[in-house]
């Protein structure tokens, strides 16, 4: 059987995307990893399925590079533009997802997807935590750069505390009072990527206990996102994350 695909990436975050509105792809876990896998398949961080749903734009199923679900902030800003391609949407879009209903507009070629309300990142004396769709952890260190991303990451991520699920960990550099730089080891892809959107809005959420301000600008290895929010009674309102998502390649491939 052969399957037409397309190949999506957002500021580095790269995912296969299929048309599944007929049901042509089986939710497969072997499937899935063996198209993710990068030196066998296609290669992708995730593999994303835009699907019916009765009431909304669409449905977004999204699967991890080892067939895990959780949602993801690049793969939705991604779905949202291949709905557009598809012809589902034109610039504005309420679309399902593992998480629930969420929305997102695309102005100018840049997708805005509005994240759910969140309570304030729970603080702990090294760190914070956020579960905003994905468990994430967020490390503030001096230089990033220098950070042992996967090393450190795979060790919080395996670790006692977050068993049996485990947890995505960011390790986020504050440059100012509006920017900062953020890497992030993902649980389902067991390495670092070159952005999370999910990783980068929870550390943006962080930083606001430091004093950061809205709108702050995020720099990953993969290029450069936009996190926008208002703080309300303790927690955080009308959250956006903000940037391109754009189609690479498109292609068929045989099962």
């Amino acid at each position: 059987m052969s399957i037409n695909f397309y190949k999506y990436q957002g500021t580095g975050n790269d995912f296969i995307m299929i048309d599944n509105r007929e049901n042509v792809f089986a939710h497969d876990i072997e499937h899935i990893a063996t198209l993710c896998n990068r030196r066998t398949g296609i290669g992708a961080d995730g593999l994303i399925l835009i699907e019916n749903h009765p009431n909304l734009d669409f449905e977004m199923v999204y699967f991890n590079a080892d067939g895990s679900k959780s949602l993801c902030g690049n793969g939705s800003r991604c779905a949202v533009n291949f709905a557009k391609f598809l012809g589902i949407i034109s610039d504005s879009t309420n679309f399902q997802t593992i998480d629930g209903e969420y929305s997102a507009q695309i102005k100018e070629e840049i997708v805005h997807l509005k994240m759910k309300d969140q309570a304030a990142p729970a603080k702990f004396e090294d760190h914070y935590f956020l579960n905003n769709g994905s468990p994430h952890h967020i490390i503030f260190v001096e230089r990033v750069e220098e950070s042992p991303v996967v090393k450190q990451g795979a060790t919080i991520r395996y670790s006692e505390q977050y068993k049996p699920h485990g947890t995505n960990v960011n390790f986020v550099e504050v440059i100012n009072q509006h920017q900062v730089f953020v890497r992030t080891y993902e649980r389902g892809v067991e390495d670092e990527t070159l952005s999370c959107g999910t990783g980068i809005t929870a550390s943006c959420l962080a930083a606001a206990d430091k004093g950061l301000m809205s709108p702050i600008h995020v720099q990953s290895k993969g290029g450069n996102l936009q996190v926008q929010f208002e703080k309300k009674n303790g927690g955080f309102t009308n959250i956006h994350l903000i940037g391109p998502a754009v189609q690479v390649f498109q292609g068929t491939i045989s099962l």
